[in-house]
């Protein structure tokens, strides 16, 4: 997630800058295409010659060609969308009014769209789409002319989004062939108005002639400035949904590291909570069991009495040294001994559990038999354990180091 959000800022950063460019080309083309139309006024103001192809309307339209301008790429929001919707709603309706249509789609979005729903498609245009010139406005001109002149369509419509501001861009649908009356009436061409203060021009080659060579000239222009206003409205779009896109992402990485780290904890909660659940059992889970047990005689711990093993009188071995012995209350004259220091596996709560059932002694433990060592671990619920850590061995050793007894 965290690399996603620096693709889209990334992705946003590049069309913030790219939006200052294609709007200053919007501005620049403005000039031009402003002067083109005066021109073109003051031509015909002058006497040019109506009878251009591009200045003859059809008395009906049978057939209307779409120049629908999308993008080449996503990611630019509903950027594509809005212009799709436009134009599919231009041709729902005139086939709902009988008339036929054919779609010129600019952009490889608008093409695989329509495509896909199986549209009546021309010519199509495309990989410039961020970044025309005016070739192509002329290649998409010149087509759509060849179109109107040719007769196969009686009507073009440009369909693309206007830039206004970065943040303001709207959808329009401009008619480019034939072009409006209003292109072509006024102008200050004439040899002089009412009142004699109008300018007099003068046209070489005549007037007609220019106004055949620059009518085309004149929808290229206007080709051009939709396409470069395209652009814009493009660049636009994707930032806005480049900087939604880092935003959402950075709100979803709070929100799934707040669950991660809830998650982790509950999960160490748990553990601790097993792990002191599990102490609190070994402690006083058989307490009652350990305290009626009788290592005596019966049980057959080490030939102790049939009592619990307690301290009493020592004996007097050999040699007139007292001797603690193994069996029964002899082993008893000993101090205790602390078991969970010198056995490694025991501790405080099985020395408790080995303490009240009457085993205090390193020696008590090293003169274990088979059969006490069995029932020790059945009283431990730790069966097999006493031979698998050699509690008797360490009991041995134990003893030896602070007694100087050997076992």
């Amino acid at each position: 997630m965290q690399a996603t959000k620096k693709i889209t800022r990334a992705m946003e950063l590049i069309a913030a800058s790219r939006i200052v460019k294609a709007q200053q080309r919007v501005q620049a083309a403005v000039p031009y295409s402003q002067q083109i139309t005066e021109v073109v006024k003051d031509l015909a103001a002058a006497g040019g010659s109506t009878d251009s192809p591009l200045l003859q309307g059809r008395s009906e339209t049978k057939n209307v060609c779409y120049v629908v301008i999308t993008a080449d790429r996503g990611l630019c929001g509903g950027y594509n969308a809005g212009v799709q919707r436009a134009a599919e709603g231009e041709i729902k309706a005139d086939v709902q009014s009988g008339r036929g249509y054919e779609i010129v789609p600019v952009g490889r979005k608008a093409e695989s769209y329509f495509k896909f729903r199986d549209y009546r498609l021309g010519r199509s245009f495309g990989g410039f789409s961020d970044n025309p010139s005016y070739e192509d406005a002329k290649e998409i001109g010149r087509h759509v002319i060849e179109l109107y002149a040719s007769g196969h369509v009686d009507l073009v419509e440009l369909v693309y989004t206007r830039f206004i501001t970065p943040g303001n861009q709207e959808v329009v649908l401009r008619p480019l062939v034939p072009l409006s009356t209003d292109t072509v009436v006024g102008g200050d061409g004439k040899a002089g108005s009412d009142d004699g203060t109008g300018a007099d021009y003068e046209f070489e080659p005549d007037p007609t002639t220019i106004l055949d060579t620059l009518l085309p000239r004149y929808v290229e222009a206007r080709v051009y400035a939709a396409l470069l206003n395209a652009a814009a409205s493009e660049h636009a779009f994707r930032q806005r949904a480049m900087k939604s896109a880092t935003d959402n992402a950075d709100e979803l990485i709070k929100n799934l590291s707040i669950i991660m780290n809830r998650a982790r904890q509950d999960s160490i909660t748990t553990e601790i909570m097993e792990i002191v659940g599990g102490a609190e059992a070994l402690g006083s889970g058989n307490d009652k069991d350990v305290r009626i047990i009788d290592f005596g005689v019966d049980a057959g711990f080490g030939g102790a009495p049939a009592a619990p093993i307690t301290p009493s009188a020592p004996s007097a071995p050999a040699g007139g040294a007292t001797e603690p012995s193994s069996a029964g209350p002899a082993t008893a004259t000993l101090e205790p001994d602390q078991l969970d220091e010198g056995i490694d596996g025991i501790g405080p709560v099985i020395e408790r559990k080995l303490n009240e059932a009457g085993v205090t002694t390193f020696k008590q433990i090293a003169q274990w038999t088979p059969d006490e060592v069995e029932r020790i671990g059945a009283l431990l619920n730790f069966k097999g354990r006493i031979e698998r850590e050699d509690w008797i061995g360490q009991a041995k050793a134990a003893h030896l180091a602070k007694y100087g007894e050997q076992l």
